[in-house]
């Protein structure tokens, strides 16, 4: 199952504290019908009903079905820049 680094849920928990949205709020990661291979990530209300949810110390992920698939062995990360704009990337998970 994808992790998520203590950096993700901190980055997580942010944007989804500034959203609009009850508690059911976090981000989304779905595939991308017209390109193979590509995901997307979102800020979403609720999963869908198909969604995989990883919930971490607060922080909500919502995977599709291909995104939970090709993020099993993942790690998610996450960094904030000086202009405060956060950015997130996949790695492998240490030992896998």
């Amino acid at each position: 199952m994808l992790t998520l680094t203590d950096n993700a849920v901190q980055v997580i928990r942010d944007l989804t504290a500034q959203t609009p949205g009850g508690e059911e709020t976090g981000i989304r990661i779905a595939s991308q019908a017209d390109q193979t291979g590509s995901l997307v990530l979102s800020i979403a209300d609720a999963p869908a009903s198909t969604d995989q949810v990883i919930e971490v110390e607060g922080a909500r992920v919502f995977l599709d079905p291909v995104a939970a698939d090709a993020l099993e062995t993942k790690a998610l990360d996450a960094n904030v820049d000086a202009q405060g704009s956060p950015s997130f990337r996949v790695e492998e998970q240490p030992g896998v």
